[in-house]
């Protein structure tokens, strides 16, 4: 949802749940340029109010192209180098580690580059570490079994760029350590023996914002030139999962890569994305990137999150079918069990809520903590507060060592990795960024915590600021959804962070029959204007049953995405609605 893109918008109104920003009224610039591309009056309205307002900018973003928007892997700081050692451990037959991380970035990258090196006859192996047991990042405990092992070459994949006393142990120990990391480095580097990483201050590459699978796939792209060999079309499959998973923005290179691997992806699905396809019951010849974010990544994620994500590289992988057909059922097992525990803890913040011992008429701030709940689901539940309540949420697992680790989400006028930051005495370790952080800290300390962000949120943000608000991008009327605005609606894909899925305004419809409560979370309607009717389904807003029940036939607008349902081999295009708004015309 685009609550959090900012907008030079028009007029706002008051929906039921969210202060709707009003797209502006279309010019005649808007007019002229839909008619010179032949794309729907909305679309280019979306494209304008995104701030691609000339023909230039707008044939930049339609167009993509590999000369245009992708960069060569050599201006990436120290990736030569890195290539050169790995060719010569390859020529040497010396042994080399990859070094991993537990959420969908981490292994598609670590399959990425398994997939990559194995290809071209190297030694190579692997390890992701267990979220519980050995946390995040590369660990000295890891490098010193490498060293032991024989590893002459250890490799890390969306982490490193803070392993400052691995690194030192490595070049003690004579293992030479590539890092290969996409996270904001400090002040200093670690001594590693490479470091490709374009968020180094003296890295020259333009596309600051690759994933971790992003940083490896460059790296082994500059690899298999230097080998004069094409990259394997696997590649393009991790990239496209990974880059979307990672919630990256969709701008730039990514936009590119993750157009051309979903391009890939849909030329023939390959085993394992058939496995996850079952798993969900998804029928649809082609996947989308909301399908790989929404569908497909939560069930990798659900190992990382509960159990062990080594599995899913072979999984990932796919060169073993009955291999891949048990770890999809375990994928399968995994997701459920996630959600079930996500609902758990839901249950068990709303029931404070219920009860005033988290009172959200005068915090600012939810937060939450309990034993037994589980590190890998709290960031999930945590977003799920946020859109329910339009409040920062922070919740913890408290240990049996007295401390409490937290996972937190936040609204987008509030950065709470500054705010962390400028609570860095009382906290053991933090990071993230503004929308999304993690942090540990003992448990005395919480109640102050809370207090701190409270005061923090009081002098920063405003009324207005703590509202939640939806960006309307343009507006449409029933009669334009044809085939023809599905077709130009899809030339804004991929849709993600920083390029959202348009969030369009209707205005004066009607119900045609009584709304549906379905699985008393979502509510279901028929909405007709102009002679048309189209489906809408609002999911997880049961409040607004009673609402439609009571309007009955009184004309009312609506905030919708446009939707395809693909069922029983029809395609149709229905409404994904979000709110709605009474007596406002």
């Amino acid at each position: 949802m685009n609550k959090g893109r900012q907008q030079d918008s028009g007029a706002v109104m008051q929906g039921k749940k969210y202060l709707w920003l009003l797209p502006k009224t279309t010019s005649s610039d808007v007019l002229a340029l839909a008619a010179f591309y032949n794309i729907s009056t909305p679309i280019i309205q979306t494209l304008f109010g995104r701030g691609l307002s000339s023909k230039g900018a707008i044939d930049s973003y339609l167009f993509a192209s590999f000369d245009h928007d992708v960069a060569h892997p050599a201006m990436l700081q120290d990736a030569q180098k890195a290539v050169d050692r790995l060719r010569l451990a390859i020529d040497r037959g010396e042994r080399i580690l990859v070094f991993g991380d537990y959420d969908v970035d981490g292994m598609s990258a670590t399959a990425l580059v398994m997939y990559c090196l194995l290809s071209v006859g190297a030694r190579i192996n692997f390890y992701l570490p267990n979220r519980v047991t050995d946390g995040y990042g590369l660990s000295v405990d890891a490098i010193k079994k490498a060293a032991h092992n024989g590893y002459a070459v250890v490799i890390t994949v969306d982490n490193g760029i803070t392993a400052f006393e691995p690194a030192c142990v490595a070049k003690k120990l004579n293992v030479d350590l590539i890092i290969t990391d996409h996270h904001r480095p400090l002040a200093t580097l670690p001594e590693a023996y490479a470091i490709v990483n374009p968020m180094r201050p003296d890295c020259s590459y333009p596309c600051k914002v690759l994933a971790g699978v992003g940083v490896a796939f460059k790296l082994m792209s500059l690899l298999f030139q230097d080998l004069k060999r094409p990259l394997p079309d696997k590649v393009y499959e991790l990239l496209a999962i990974g880059t979307i998973a990672d919630v990256v923005p969709l701008k730039e290179e990514n936009r590119f890569w993750v157009r051309y691997g979903l391009a890939h992806i849909n030329r023939g699905h390959s085993f394992p994305i058939q496995i996850l396809k079952q798993n969900i019951n998804n029928t649809k010849e082609s996947l989308a990137a909301l399908d790989i974010g929404f569908s497909i990544a939560p069930q990798l994620n659900a190992l990382g999150r509960l159990s062990d994500p080594r599995k899913a590289i072979a999984f990932l992988i796919g060169s073993d079918k009955n291999l891949v057909v048990e770890v999809g059922q375990l994928l399968f097992e995994m997701n459920e069990s996630r959600k079930q525990v996500e609902r758990s803890i839901l249950h068990d913040v709303e029931s404070a809520i219920l009860e005033k011992r988290i009172d959200v008429s005068t915090e600012n701030i939810i937060m939450a903590a309990h034993q037994s709940w589980p590190v890998g689901v709290i960031g999930l539940v945590a977003s799920r507060l946020v859109s329910m309540y339009g409040k920062p949420a922070l919740l913890f697992h408290l240990g049996n060592d007295g401390r409490a680790k937290g996972s937190g989400r936040s609204i987008a006028a509030f950065n709470l990795f500054e705010a962390l930051a400028a609570n860095a005495d009382i906290l053991d370790s933090y990071g993230g960024h503004g929308a999304a952080a993690g942090l540990s800290l003992s448990l005395e300390k919480l109640e102050l915590l809370k207090e701190r962000l409270e005061q923090r949120i009081q002098e920063q943000l405003t009324p207005f600021d703590l509202q939640q608000k939806l960006i309307l991008d343009a507006s449409i009327q029933l009669t334009e959804l044809t085939r023809k605005f599905m077709d130009d609606l899809a030339h804004l894909e991929p849709f993600g962070n920083q390029n959202e899925q348009p969030l369009f305004y209707i205005k004066q419809v009607v119900q045609v029959q009584k709304p549906l409560l379905l699985k008393d979370e979502h509510v279901k309607c028929q909405i007709f204007s102009d002679g048309v009717v189209k489906p809408m389904i609002f999911f997880n807003r049961p409040d607004l049953f009673q609402v439609l029940e009571a309007i009955k036939d009184q004309p009312f607008d609506c905030a919708a995405y446009v939707m395809e349902n693909h069922w029983n081999g029809r395609v149709n295009i229905e409404l994904q609605g979000i709110d709605i708004a009474i007596g406002n015309t």
